[in-house]
């Protein structure tokens, strides 16, 4: 029985209501009446339900496609504006205990090379990614309850907050690992992290079983269920995501877009981002042996439906997608973006990319200078703002702003000065010329004469060699 409000996975992610969305979308794709009411009603910003969501991706005429599209420009625009937030992954342990058949990190895989970061590898992994210029950090691990307790991760988190090399620090990690107990949920609370991801992989359970023939992440109904322990244990936010390519996209839509109305049906708050990763190559892994790939257009269009569905929600997208496809989807909905990965444990010390503990190959192989350089040529602003994680503007109180539209206030200028400080400290010549011309411009359009004179005072603060201001 389907019921957002449920705290039990089968019922607040529900096959029969799955499948009965995706065959009333398939009986309403060419009424083109409803697919014009469900995208009028998108236009409210107050988001679309799983199965209205359906009928848009199952209807295929060109003209409504279009409008979706101008329609998902449109809404990040309003809630994003033109800012692009950046991050980097940290791969601390590849130990892991559970047998997922899509991952090269499988407890079976046994010529991938075993590796866990010391805490000074810990260190020297960060001042290497502050001396690239990154502020925010994804820390990822295996599971394995004897190599990476939570222990190890909470000493993890406190060495990269301790670490303040030059004008760098980190100022925000957010955790990406297993579902666990609201007891650790508690303790990363207390870590200070920013938002705890956790993918589904996929939400159909007898596929997820298939998937993950053992080991602790068999358990769908603990994994699945692992976001409300979380906000239990006192985490505001929460990201959601499926590895597209696993199961048919179409069910996998519904099921993310039902774990979002369950979050904000039980929490009052829904996800604070949403990650939209497609398979892709790994040692031990060959993606083709995954039937449910999906093209580049129909992963575009998910990406539309999503900031249409749930128009607040951050959209992340990672190195796993080339250029082109990231410079696609980002004018779609994505507003955080990683520059400059890499997927093995403690790839950032050395030169050259290793490939020998990596998750999956990164299709962006670009520096983070040349990232931020076609960020900036294309009109946005890389951003790497966590003010509003330091400001206790989170859960509830962060998404209140962003629905009102205040957060603009706030974000807009943080992202012009976290810009300047990087064009400082760490930016080519070039990308500097380019960047300090886009903070110029962007300056003239802050709406309130206030907001707008102490930005461009905090800018000349860091101009002259001080740090770290935010509205």
């Amino acid at each position: 029985m389907y019921d957002a409000k449920s705290l039990k996975a089968e019922e607040f992610i529900n096959h029969e209501e799955i499948l009965a969305s995706l065959k009333y979308a398939d009986e309403n794709k060419d009424n083109l009446e409803l697919v014009d009411q469900i995208i009028e009603k998108a236009k409210k910003r107050k988001g679309l339900t799983h199965r209205e969501a359906s009928v848009l991706l199952a209807c295929e005429d060109k003209d409504r496609l279009a409008k979706m599209y101008d329609l998902a420009e449109q809404i990040k625009k309003d809630f994003y504006g033109n800012r692009i937030v950046m991050f980097a992954p940290l791969y601390l342990s590849n130990y892991c205990v559970n047998n997922c058949v899509y991952c090269p990190y499988h407890l079976k895989n046994k010529h991938i090379a075993r590796k866990k970061l010391t805490q000074e590898e810990v260190k020297q992994e960060v001042i290497a990614l502050q001396d690239m210029g990154h502020k925010r950090l994804a820390i990822e691990a295996g599971e394995d309850p004897v190599n990476n307790p939570i222990e190890y991760i909470l000493d993890c988190i406190q060495t990269i907050y301790s670490i303040k090399h030059k004008n760098g620090a980190i100022r925000r990690v957010n955790v990406n690992i297993a579902a666990t107990t609201v007891e650790n949920y508690k303790k990363l609370h207390d870590a200070g992290i920013g938002t705890y991801i956790l993918f589904q992989e996929t939400y159909h359970k007898e596929s997820y079983e298939k998937l993950h023939p053992s080991g602790p992440k068999h358990n769908y109904a603990y994994h699945t269920e692992a976001m409300d322990r979380a906000m239990e244990g006192g985490i505001d936010d929460v990201g959601l995501g499926v590895l597209f390519g696993l199961e048919l996209y179409r069910y996998e839509l519904a099921g993310l877009l039902m774990h979002a109305e369950h979050l904000e049906a039980v929490h009052g708050v829904g996800p604070h981002t949403i990650s939209v990763p497609r398979i892709k190559r790994a040692d031990d892994i060959d993606p083709e042996v995954f039937d449910n790939g999906i093209d580049d257009d129909t992963f575009a269009k998910i990406v539309a439906l999503i900031r249409i569905s749930v128009p607040y929600t951050g959209m992340i997208i990672s190195t796993r997608e080339s250029q082109a496809v990231r410079e696609k989807v980002i004018r779609l909905g994505v507003s955080q973006i990683s520059g400059a990965s890499r997927t093995s444990v403690g790839g950032y010390t050395e030169e050259e990319r290793p490939h020998d503990t990596e998750q999956f190959d990164v299709s962006d192989n670009r520096t983070l200078d040349e990232v931020l350089k076609w960020l900036m040529e294309m009109g946005y602003i890389p951003s790497f703002c966590t003010a509003c994680y330091r400001e206790g503007r989170t859960g509830d109180r962060f998404m209140t702003l962003l629905k009102s539209g205040q957060i603009q206030n706030c974000c807009h200028p943080n992202a012009l000065m976290t810009l300047k400080e990087y064009l400082e400290d760490y930016a080519s010549p070039e990308t500097k010329e380019i960047g300090e011309k886009l903070i110029r411009e962007e300056l003239k359009t802050i709406p309130k004469e206030g907001v707008r004179r102490k930005a461009e005072e905090y800018i000349n603060n860091i101009s002259d060699g001080k740090r770290d201001f935010r509205f």
